[in-house]
């Protein structure tokens, strides 16, 4: 005989959209505390197949399934039975679906289900030489175009594998340069995504220098500005730099108040600085000079200790790369 969750979850696949509404909308309330996601977790192989089928529905089914997903995919073994059964695709066939009124939420289930490697991997399309890396032109591209900010915590986890880190670094595809021009952006999330995706690139700079600096007119003011200090610079420092760095500096800024930031992007220059010819292009913008006076303005100890870091690999390197 069947339980009443089962019966409840049966009533998702109902022919009378007043009854599919009405179920869809306890479970998704079940969703939200820890004994109802616990009780729902039991019956995942008949629950999120009828999820996934309503958010093809009308926005008053669609919205609740989607928020029922979301909530199921942060518990990481449902997460992990929503990437086997195909969830990905389902999510970015209807993401990319014109005028799609769930975009918010199928992010959001994207940002939780790219907390596993298979999710990263299905998101890649790992496996499909035809295919890999389509998906991820289509968030940058998304990233880049929409209000969505969410996109940048996605572009997050997919560049925390290397796969994925290699696809944003392709410089045919271009993809990094587009997400380092989303940097400028008053929103502290996508800031947050634009900074932690380059930090996360920055990894493969022993392999993949050359591609990072192919990008350095618009890679250094990204990492070097936040980390500048506050002072305005004078022409004595400013003449040994880039114009659009010399120009940034020399004016009035706003500073960059979040510390996460500043220390990605320091742990950024650091990866790169780990390279001889990473330190000769830091040095080639006057970059020694601009963390010299980024640190004397620095309060907090933790993005202190991320310039120290950078100070003894260039003391060690020496000033012959100046």
């Amino acid at each position: 005989m069947a339980t009443e969750l089962e019966e409840l979850i049966g009533f998702l696949s109902s022919p009378s959209p007043q009854v599919k509404k009405v179920a869809v909308d306890i479970v998704r309330g079940l969703t939200g505390a820890d004994d109802g996601l616990q009780s729902l977790a039991n019956y995942s192989e008949i629950l999120l197949p009828s999820l996934s089928r309503l958010l093809n529905e009308k926005k008053e089914v669609s919205e609740p399934a989607g928020e029922a997903l979301v909530n199921l995919s942060q518990n990481s073994e449902l997460a992990g039975k929503m990437v086997a059964m195909g969830m990905i695709k389902t999510d970015m066939d209807i993401l990319y679906k014109q005028e799609s009124r769930l975009t918010q939420l199928l992010v959001m289930l994207l940002v939780n289900l790219t907390q596993l490697d298979a999710g990263i991997a299905s998101l890649l399309q790992s496996g499909d030489d035809k295919m890999n890396g389509l998906y991820v032109m289509k968030l940058v591209r998304s990233f880049c175009t929409s209000s969505e900010d969410s996109n940048g915590s996605l572009l997050v986890n997919i560049s925390k594998k290397e796969p994925g880190r290699n696809i944003l670094l392709d410089p045919k595809r271009g993809l990094l340069k587009q997400i380092i021009r989303q940097f400028d952006s008053g929103s502290p999330l996508r800031k947050k995504g634009v900074i932690g995706t380059i930090r996360n690139c920055c990894f493969e700079a022993e392999r993949q220098l050359p591609n990072l600096l192919l990008i350095s007119e618009f890679l250094w003011p990204v990492l070097l500005l936040p980390v500048a200090g506050n002072k305005i610079y004078g022409e004595e420092d400013t003449s040994k730099m880039p114009l659009e760095l010399g120009t940034a500096l020399s004016i009035e800024r706003e500073p960059v108040s979040d510390p996460e930031i500043r220390i990605q992007a320091l742990e950024a220059i650091y990866l790169i600085s780990l390279q001889v010819a990473g330190r000769r292009a830091l040095w080639s913008v006057n970059g020694p000079r601009i963390l010299q006076i980024g640190y004397e303005d620095e309060e907090d100890p933790k993005v202190m200790e991320a310039y120290e870091q950078i100070g003894s690999l260039l003391v060690q390197g020496g000033a012959t790369e100046e």
